[in-house]
């Protein structure tokens, strides 16, 4: 049986700590409508949540729209849903044609019962313009996750 390694440019790992208990982190990312205040890449965008089953096996869809008038939309499943520790759910732009599927893991890591780091993990990007891409969206989703959780 060979084994496979997952080649760094396929997959994008960032670490962040918000300044928030990890339950209300956790929250953020399950109560549709704060989810849809803060996931988008920038203030330029509102997010539209038409479906969140937050449960193993349970879909999730949503729409990007850009104040110019592009929408971008966003599909998958939850594989894992493990309150307030751990999400994984699968990722698939609706929009794009012949779009793969990635895959999202975010942990919840409690820091001293007032903040919390969050690791999330995006995995089997095609090609590393992908990855990149994807994480300037996660950089602006996670600055507007922290003044969201600051307000």
């Amino acid at each position: 049986m060979a084994i496979t390694q997952t080649q760094p440019e396929n997959t994008l790992q960032i670490r962040r700590t918000f300044a928030a208990p990890r339950e209300r982190v956790y929250r953020a990312w399950t109560d549709a409508k704060q989810f849809a205040l803060w996931f988008h890449p920038t203030m330029e965008y509102t997010t539209v949540i038409t479906q969140m089953d937050l449960r193993n096996g349970g879909a999730y869809k949503l729409e990007m729209r850009h104040k110019g008038g592009n929408v971008s939309k966003l599909e998958g499943r939850y594989k894992e849903v493990n309150p307030p520790e751990k999400l994984v759910f699968t990722w698939r732009w609706q929009h794009i044609e012949g779009s793969p599927e990635t895959l999202v893991t975010v942990e919840f890591h409690d820091v001293g019962g007032t903040s919390t780091e969050i690791y999330l993990t995006h995995s089997n990007f095609t090609n590393v313009e992908q990855r990149d891409k994807h994480n300037e969206g996660w950089t602006g989703c996670f600055t507007l996750l922290e003044t969201h959780l600051a307000s």
